[in-house]
Parts: structure tokens; sequence; C-alpha cells
């Protein structure tokens, strides 16, 4: 993810994603420098437009739904567990009077 990381802050400095300029930053950040992993990503991005790229991934996340474990839902949740406990009350009451 390292790699991927370094490319788009090289192209947010608007510098070349290269073989070179990424063993660069990578090193810089104190990691060691996989060759093959920066050729992959070099050879995978070349002819890629990353800012329409970025663009697109910005437009898929904001129109997805949101999460199963949103805050809506966790409220959702806690609502018939109170319910429960209510009605759990009410029947120790009629067994103790």
């Amino acid at each position: 993810m390292e790699y991927v990381y370094a490319a788009l802050l090289l192209h947010k400095l608007g510098k070349e994603v290269s073989e070179e300029h990424l063993r660069k930053v990578i090193e810089s950040a104190g990691a060691g420098a996989d060759e093959t992993q920066i050729k992959s990503l070099v050879a995978s991005l070349k002819g890629v437009d990353i800012d329409k790229e970025l663009e697109n991934a910005t437009l898929a996340m904001s129109s997805a739904p949101a999460p199963a474990g949103s805050h809506e839902h966790a409220a959702k949740k806690e609502e018939p567990k109170e319910e429960k406990h209510e009605s759990a009350a009410e029947g120790l009451s009629a067994l103790f009077g």
C-alpha cells in the first residue's frame, strides 16, 4: 500500500511517477524498496489518468450506501433491547407481587 501512497504523493506534487522517483520516496520514508512491486506499479499506471480515476473513486464513494454499522443502524438496535429490558422487569414484578 505504501507504493500506491508514494505514487499518489508524487502525482500530487506534479512529479513523474517513475521507478526512480518511487524508489526515492519509499526509501526516504525508511522502508525497503521492493523492485518488483515498483516495476509492477509503474507498469500498471502507464497510460492511466490518475486525476480522472481519483474523481471516479470520489464519486463512487459519495454515492455508496451507508455501511451496515452506521449510527442510525446502531440506534435502531438499541431500542428493542430497552423494550425487552422493560418487559423483563414487568415479568419479575408479576412474580413478586
